[in-house]
């Protein structure tokens, strides 16, 4: 009997020690929270929101506190399903995008908006309509970038009572109607037609222009070579008549003082310039033939003289002047025969 009492209240014993083993570590668990890295935990007492636990080890109270949110504080993304959006000028676009957010206080995200993710879905579609259906459709295809900054800038101020921050908004898609696509592709294609016949009709007149000024050019540089050219010969007319007017003053000047050589040598000279000039004669043939070759080479001792004469000393005037002697010839003239 005493055995049986004694195996009794050792059993009585065991459960006890193992049921204060279970409570005690029931209160520690309920009291210590450990909060992992990029969440923040709300702490309830009774149901009210009493303070908010970060990431670590913490304590609260057991049985009176409890973790009421275990909120994500890292940038999160979300998925905006496709919108059918009509733009300004009636055409009907699909739009799809994402957006993403950051929760800054996880109080307010947690007790001021009831399920934070499908509210700022929601959010994000209808400004994304109402953005876009503001635009026209040309706008709209080519500027993405403005409409998420419209988006962006609206959506963060709606959403900045419920401490979250949307850091961005970008649309993913913009897809118009087959038919639609089509007429913007023949339009596209019509536009560039129109820029190469502009740009080829440019060419065009740009390289006449350039043919033109340099043809202008040309004709001012060929007309001023013209003028320089008339310029220069009637300067070497002018000087050959002041040469052939002095040679004629100095020859009167000779005769007039009595010097029958100079009249030699003028005679000699035309003499030579007209045979010279008939014998180039296209028209007919010439033969000069002199009936006395004395008398030519007389005429060419007449100019020796008179250079000799020139040279040395004027001759006293008693002394007395050879006789002048013009020289004669015979010429004929040959009819040059018709072809």
């Amino acid at each position: 009997m005493n055995g049986y009492s004694m195996g009794f209240d050792l059993g009585l014993g065991s459960v006890f020690v193992v049921v204060v083993v279970v409570a005690a570590l029931l209160v520690l668990a309920s009291t210590v929270k450990i909060v992992p890295q990029g969440y923040n935990y709300t702490v309830e007492n009774f149901g009210r929101y009493v303070r908010t636990l970060t990431p670590g080890l913490n304590i609260i109270v057991p049985f009176v506190e409890r973790i009421g949110h275990r909120m994500n504080m890292m940038e999160q993304v979300l998925d905006v399903p496709t919108q059918e959006v009509i733009t300004r000028d009636n055409a009907s676009v699909a739009a799809d995008g994402v957006a993403f957010y950051q929760i800054l206080d996880a109080s307010a995200a947690a007790y001021e908006v009831s399920n934070l993710q499908y509210a700022i879905l929601n959010l994000v579609m209808t400004n994304l309509r109402s953005v876009m259906g503001s635009m026209d459709l040309d706008d709209l295809l080519s500027n993405r970038d403005t409409i998420s900054e419209r988006i962006l800038r609206v959506v963060d101020q709606a959403a900045h009572g419920w401490g979250i921050k949307i850091t961005r908004i970008e649309i993913k898609d913009i897809n118009p109607p087959k038919n639609l696509v089509d007429s913007m592709a023949r339009q596209m294609m019509a536009e560039r037609e129109k820029r190469a016949e502009i740009l080829e009709a440019e060419g065009a007149r740009n390289a006449k222009i350039l043919r033109a000024e340099g043809e202008k050019q040309s004709q001012i540089l060929e007309a001023e070579g013209k003028r320089e050219a008339a310029f220069r010969e009637a300067e070497a007319r002018e000087r050959l008549a002041e040469a052939e007017a002095t040679a004629t003053r100095l020859v009167s000047e000779a005769i007039a003082a009595g010097d029958v050589q100079a009249i030699n040598y003028f005679v000699a000279q035309k003499y030579t310039e007209a045979l010279a000039k008939l014998a180039s004669a296209p028209n007919q043939r010439v033969v000069l033939m002199p009936l006395e070759a004395s008398s030519l080479i007389g005429s060419l001792g007449g100019i020796a003289e008179l250079a000799r004469a020139g040279f040395a000393d004027p001759p006293s005037p008693s002394a007395p002047r050879p006789p002048s002697s013009v020289p004669r010839s015979r010429g004929v003239v040959f009819p040059r025969p018709e072809v």
